[in-house]
C-alpha cells in the first residue's frame, strides 16, 4: 500500500490593517459585488425586474414633475392637446412655449419650471401667418425670448436616397434635439409626423416613437392633434381624440379645447387623462377662456371656471328630425353607419337606431 504524500500549506493570518484595509472596505466590495449582480439580474431580457422597494428607492433619486402647464402638462409627459379646427390649438401651443422660454406664467395658469429652451415644431404656418400673429399688421412685432427656437420644414431639402420622408423627418427631429439641448417639445400637429393615425398600426409606432425619443433625452412633449366631427350637445370624451385609442392610451396626459357654442370667442379647457396629478378640470370645472389679441401676440385670456354643459349646443326638435334625416338619406347611398356618425357627429349606435326606428315606422304604414 502506497502513502501518498500530503503537502501542508499554511494560510499565514494577515494583519489588514498594516495593509491599510479596514473591515469597512472589505464590505463595502461586498455590497458593490452583490449590487452589480443585482444590477445584471435586473437588465436581462425585454423586462427590468426589481422589488417594489428598490423602484421606490431609484424613483426617489428623481426630481418630482413640475408643471409647466397648470394641472394640463408636466414635466417628463408625452402631452396630447386636441380639438377641432380653428379653435385655436396653435395658438395656445405657442402662448405655452412662449411662457416656459420666459420662465413666467400667464394670468390664470401656474407653471414650476425654470425659464429655459423649447423647440416648437411647426408643420402648420408658413413664417408669414406665423409673423400676422405675432405683430400689428406686420408691424410693431412682439419680442420672442431665443429660448423660443421655431422649426419648419426646409422645402429645399433633399431627401436621401436610402431613407423614405417619414424616416428623414424622424432623423431630423432628433439631429435638433441633440444640436439645441432643449428638454421641451412641441409638435404642431402629430398628423405631419405619420399619416393615417386613426389606424393602430399607425398610431401604435408613432407612439412608441415619441415615448423612445422622451426617455432617450429626458423630454416633455406637447403634441397637438385633431378632432373629427363631434356631436357638439355631448361633452368632450377621449373617444373624440381623432384616430385610434392608442394615441390616448399611450400618452401620459391630454387634454382638450371646446367651443361655446353661444359666444365664438369663448373657449373652454378640459383635462382627459393625467398621471401626475388627479383630474381637476373636468366637465363639472372647465378652464374658461377667450381668445384676443389685446396688442401684438394673439392669445388665450382665463375668464373664469364653470361647468362644460354651458357650452353645449342644445338640439331643438327641428335640429334632431334634421340629423336623422341627414342620416337616412346618406344610408340610402349605401354609405356605412360608422361614416355616417363620422359625418353628423354622433356614434355609430345612434346610427343603428334611427335607421331601426324608421324601417319599423315604415313597415307598420299602411298598405
Amino acid at each position: 500500500m502506497n502513502n501518498k504524500d500530503t503537502t501542508t500549506f499554511n494560510t499565514p493570518n494577515f494583519d489588514f490593517k498594516k495593509l491599510g484595509i479596514g473591515v469597512e472596505d472589505i464590505k463595502s466590495e461586498e455590497e458593490k459585488v452583490i449590487s452589480q449582480s443585482a444590477e445584471s439580474n435586473e437588465h436581462k431580457g425585454l423586462f427590468l425586474v426589481k422589488t417594489a422597494s428598490r423602484w421606490i428607492e431609484q424613483a426617489k433619486k428623481r426630481p418630482t414633475p413640475k408643471m409647466l402647464f397648470s394641472e394640463f402638462w408636466f414635466e417628463s409627459e408625452l402631452c396630447i392637446l386636441f380639438a377641432d379646427t380653428n379653435l385655436g390649438k396653435s395658438i395656445l401651443a405657442v402662448q405655452i412655449g412662449n411662457s416656459i422660454s420666459q420662465g413666467q406664467p400667464f394670468s390664470g395658469f401656474k407653471m414650476e419650471t425654470q425659464k429655459q429652451q423649447i423647440l416648437y415644431f411647426d408643420f402648420e404656418l408658413s413664417d408669414k401667418q406665423f409673423e400676422n400673429r405675432y405683430s400689428i399688421g406686420f408691424e410693431q412685432h412682439y419680442t420672442f425670448d431665443d429660448n423660443f427656437i421655431r422649426v419648419e420644414i426646409n422645402p429645399d431639402a433633399e431627401i436621401p436616397e436610402n431613407q423614405s420622408f417619414e424616416d428623414y423627418l424622424n432623423h431630423s427631429l432628433e439631429r435638433s434635439i441633440m444640436e439645441t439641448g432643449a428638454k421641451v417639445l412641441i409638435i404642431d400637429n402629430l398628423t405631419y409626423l405619420k399619416n393615417e393615425t386613426e389606424k393602430a398600426k399607425y398610431a401604435l409606432p408613432l407612439m412608441k416613437y415619441l415615448k423612445s425619443l422622451k426617455s432617450k433625452y429626458n423630454l416633455s412633449i406637447l403634441a397637438l392633434a385633431h378632432t373629427p366631427k363631434r356631436d357638439l350637445t355631448k361633452p368632450i370624451t377621449r373617444n373624440d381624440l381623432q384616430g385610434s385609442k392608442m394615441l390616448i392610451n399611450f400618452c401620459d396626459s391630454s387634454f382638450s379645447i371646446g367651443e361655446n357654442h353661444s359666444d365664438k370667442n369663448l373657449r373652454y379647457l378640459k383635462q382627459i387623462k393625467a398621471r401626475n396629478t388627479e383630474i381637476i378640470y373636468d366637465t363639472e370645472n372647465v378652464c374658461i377662456c377667450q381668445i384676443d389679441k389685446p396688442y401684438n401676440f394673439l392669445q388665450f385670456e382665463f375668464v373664469n371656471f364653470g361647468m362644460e354643459q354651458e357650452h353645449l349646443k342644445q338640439l331643438s326638435q327641428k335640429d334632431k328630425e334634421q340629423r336623422v334625416y341627414e342620416a337616412l338619406e346618406l344610408k340610402k347611398q349605401g354609405i356605412s353607419n360608422i361614416e355616417i356618425g363620422r359625418r353628423i357627429g354622433v356614434s355609430e349606435g345612434a346610427i343603428r337606431k334611427w335607421i331601426k326606428k324608421a324601417n319599423e315606422t315604415e313597415t307598420e304604414k299602411p298598405t
